[in-house]
């Protein structure tokens, strides 16, 4: 009998899940596991132990078994999608020198020297110093190698997350391609390490040995080792196949394969992405990601707190819906679609620009939320919609900055991520996008990306557009409102989009009298 179920390993940031598909693409069994809030040593840092990554996967596949039903012999295969930018230190024993760095970790190296020589000149010429400078101060190896040259002497792998749990379930130090989202010496064209004179070398020294082997996605990792699989329960010898980041993975799971469709990610970083087959750099200087299908590009801009900014709001003001979700038993964030329709469109005026985090070109590094128009009328419920809307209008932006690059008119929207289970995110975002806005059949959109790339690797789908066809489909569609997307139309250009501009110079006092965002 064939096997023709698919195990897939999705390790994001709030947890980890444990997930088999079948051919048809439905989920049939799932498991999750919580992980650890992620500590901060300073303000603005983020870091956990990569330990605690691979035992929250061992508990989520040994849940999975636990589950009637579940059949480990007609399981075919195993593929994983985390996370992205989560970066380990190994010594020449495989064991973690330090706790990972985390994705939402600000910290930044200031005083590193500039690219010098030939790419110095050019770069200085094409006016992008500044962008190379804070690339490099981005760089968590550059960090560690000036903060830390201890650990940075020992390290004998430079890995990220998912090449760390490659690792421990192969014993190979391997990756995917489409995995290498991060600031390291990469040539996101070629989806390859960057050439001998490439000026990434210089931005971010690493010796090349401490680099992992790559592989592209539906390619063989390796396979599952005894030792991984007395752990984790997955049986020894299945073969782990190259999938990709969570983000390329969601776009592939939500079907997203022509490049008029964009695929909008509500989750703690809330991103735009469109799928290519030609290199374009949406913002110059900075690339298009590997997508979950080889050879393809990801169109990327992210808004780095993104639906995080919902779990912020409940923290700290969603005690009321957390109390009443408690004795009603269901989900707190159900009750804030309660909210959200509790307001009209636009929220009679309650602007919100979501940069609770700064960026690299636009926004600038300087930047910081903003919400203005508040007036008497506005409650709780307004600034929460606010949220929502200015989330929407963000990605909006995104994608108008993504079609205007490529030359490709975005006519569709696929919405995946935590976000995409709120009926009233969706709507408004259909209304703030004035197209429609669909929801893809599993909410575990990353998951079944990495199935696709799982089922495609092993030859069970002929190809990738017949596993999309055959594996995705639509669950709901929400189309925009005429009156909603006509007064949103006028927020956005009238207000929106020149919110930026205008504070921006104040964003900059604020940093230059506070010191926050440090450059360090």
């Amino acid at each position: 009998m064939t096997k023709e179920h698919l195990l897939t390993i999705d390790v994001g940031t709030q947890s980890t899940r444990a997930l088999i598909f079948d051919l048809q693409g439905n989920l049939l069994f799932n498991a999750q596991i919580p992980l650890p809030e992620y500590s901060a040593p300073k303000p603005g840092w983020a870091e956990l132990e990569p330990a605690l990554f691979w035992e929250s996967l061992c508990q989520a596949c040994r849940k999975l078994w636990e589950t009637p039903g579940v059949d480990k012999a007609q399981i075919a295969g195993v593929a994983i999608t985390t996370q992205r930018n989560v970066l380990i230190n190994l010594d020449q024993d495989g064991q973690p020198l330090r706790p990972c760095i985390h994705w939402s970790d600000q910290r930044r190296t200031a005083g590193l020297p500039n690219v010098g020589g030939f790419w110095g000149v050019l770069f200085a010429v094409s006016g992008m110093t500044d962008t190379i400078r804070y690339l490099q101060s981005e760089a968590k190896t550059n960090w560690i190698r000036i903060h830390q040259p201890d650990v940075w002497a020992k390290t004998t792998k430079v890995v990220l997350l998912s090449g760390y749990l490659t690792y421990l379930m192969t014993g190979k130090f391997v990756d995917s391609t489409a995995c290498q989202v991060a600031y390291l010496p990469f040539d996101y064209k070629k989806h390859q390490w960057a050439g001998n004179f490439d000026w990434k070398w210089k931005a971010v020294p690493i010796e090349p040995e401490k680099l992992v082997d790559l592989v592209p996605p539906a390619g063989i990792l390796g396979e599952i080792t005894s030792q991984a699989s007395e752990e984790t329960g997955i049986p020894a010898g299945l073969p782990l196949i190259s999938a990709a980041a969570d983000k390329a993975c969601e776009v592939l799971g939500s079907g997203t394969l022509a490049s008029n469709i964009c695929c909008l990610s509500y989750g703690s970083a809330a991103t735009v992405n469109t799928i290519h087959q030609r290199y374009i750099e949406v913002v110059p200087m900075i690339p298009p990601y590997p997508a979950a299908v080889p050879g393809s590009y990801s169109l990327e801009i992210q808004l780095f707190r993104g639906y995080w900014m919902v779990t912020w709001f409940l923290k700290e003001f969603g005690h009321n819906e957390q109390r009443l979700a408690q004795e009603r038993g269901v989900s707190p964030e159900g009750l804030f679609d309660d909210l959200v329709k509790s307001v009209p469109a636009g929220s009679m005026g309650l602007t919100l620009q979501p940069y609770w985090a700064p960026g690299l070109k636009s926004p600038g590094p300087e930047a910081k939320g903003a919400v203005i128009g508040f007036g008497g009328v506005h409650t709780r419920a307004y600034t929460y919609r606010a949220v929502l809307e200015g989330l929407a209008y963000a990605l909006r932006e995104g994608a108008e900055r993504t079609s205007k690059r490529s030359g490709v008119p975005i006519t569709e929207v696929r919405v995946a991520g935590g976000g995409s289970q709120s009926d009233a995110a969706l709507q408004l975002t259909a209304d703030i996008f004035g197209m429609p806005v669909s929801r893809p059949h599993v909410y575990e959109a990353a998951g079944l990306g990495a199935a696709i790339d799982l089922a495609v690797g092993l030859n069970l789908q002929p190809s990738f557009e017949t596993a999309v066809a055959q594996m995705t489909r639509i669950s709901d569609t929400f189309y925009p409102d005429p009156q909603n997307k006509k007064l949103y139309n006028e927020l956005y250009n009238r207000v929106y989009l020149k919110m930026y501009d205008r504070l921006a110079p104040l964003y900059k006092e604020i940093q230059e009298i506070t010191g926050y965002p440090a450059n360090d």
